[in-house]
This record gives structure tokens, sequence and C-alpha cells, in this order.
């Protein structure tokens, strides 16, 4: 299954997340081939942070499940997100490539560390606002955070990013009610899936640029 995860939901289940998940709602309404369901994280092969909406991959059974594992193991699988960042990203296509680990200071953020893990982020520029971009990104690796942690490094954090975009994020929270990231697109297995831009990105848009110019 592919699906449209709304921005709000966590995915997976923990000790510290007490309300309900994409995992619960898996549980409780999907039948499953699968005998071991937790073994196999309700056949959630990949994640997507809570504030980030978009298309999700979900197998229904073990053998499913394992291959499509493998293939993003491979980095077969392709994936697309879009992204508003501060400032004028340039140029204006590139790649990042920079490692990534957990920080020093707090074990809850990730930062670019040289003993962290290898990460790529391919990207280009769809439209540059007035000190903004939107941006299409295209992620090979998939570390926690990685678009997130690249972005902000750069200085072009997402909009309305908490916990890596600073004081504007915060101020800006009046105009974008959640961080602006969307996974827009998956293909695997020579299918392809798209999601378009939710609408509370669309007008938040308008919004900020609107603020910006007055």
């Amino acid at each position: 299954m592919v699906l449209d995860k709304p921005a709000g939901m966590v995915v997976n289940r923990a000790r510290t997340v007490k309300e309900k998940t994409l995992q619960d709602w898996l549980e409780k309404n999907i039948k499953y081939q699968i005998s071991n369901i937790k073994y196999y994280r309700s056949g959630i092969v990949h994640r997507l942070d809570k504030e980030t909406s978009g298309l999700i991959l979900v197998a229904k059974t073990k053998e499913v499940f394992e291959n499509l594992q493998e293939q993003f193991k491979k980095r077969q699988v392709k994936k697309k997100y879009l992204a508003l960042v501060y400032g004028k990203l340039e140029p204006k296509e590139g790649e990042i490539v920079l490692p990534i680990g957990r920080t020093k200071k707090d074990r809850e953020k990730f930062g670019i560390e040289v003993e962290g893990r290898k990460a790529r982020t391919k990207y280009r520029i769809l439209k540059y606002y007035d000190a903004l971009s939107l941006v299409e990104l295209m992620p090979s690796t998939g570390r926690t955070h990685q678009i997130r942690v690249h972005l902000s490094f750069l200085g072009h954090p997402i909009v309305a990013d908490l916990k890596y975009g600073g004081k504007r994020a915060k101020r800006d929270r009046l105009s974008c009610p959640r961080m602006f990231l969307h996974a827009s697109y998956l293909g695997f297995d020579r299918r392809s899936f798209t999601s378009p831009l939710p609408f509370e990105l669309e007008n938040a848009i308008l919004k900020i640029c609107e603020k910006k110019s007055s």
C-alpha cells in the first residue's frame, strides 16, 4: 500500500509517544498476511517525521516487506520531497554530501558530524520567492532528519521547522501551521505515485510572501 500520511501523525509506536500512531491505525484497519506483525513493524517499510506529510510505503506480506527493504538498501526506491526554505538557495541544482549524526549537546537533535553516517541529498529549485525558495529534494540515503539537517547547515532551514529553523521558524508559525516539508513522490518496481502539496502549505506560501512584502 502507498498511503498519504497527514501532518501531525506519528508513524511508529514508542514509549515516549502517548497518542495513536499510524502503526496503531494500520493494525486496526488492515488485513495482513504476516504472522508476526510487530516484528515486521506492521509492514511500515520507511518513516516520515511527525510533521512531514505525504507518501509512505506499507507492506501487507512478509515477502513484500523484505523485498522493499532490500530495494531501499540498494537505493532503488526513488523519493522526492517539497520544501520551502529561508533565503535564496544557490546554485539552482546541486547535491549535498555531508555526514549526519546525533549532536553531543542534544541527543534528540542531529547535525553534521565528522564521525556521522554518510548522507546524500540532491535538490533543484522550483521557484524563488522574496527571500524564500521552493525546493524539490531527492535523498538517496535515509538518515534521520537528513533533509532538515542538510538544509539548516547550509543556512537555508525549512520554514516553520522548530527544531532546526531557529527564531524565524517560531515567528512564521503564525503563517505556516507546521513544518513545510511534504513527501510528494515515490517510485519503485516501475510504479510511481505522487501527492500534491497540501492546502495548508499552498496557503502558507501566500501568507508568508504577503507578510514579507508588507
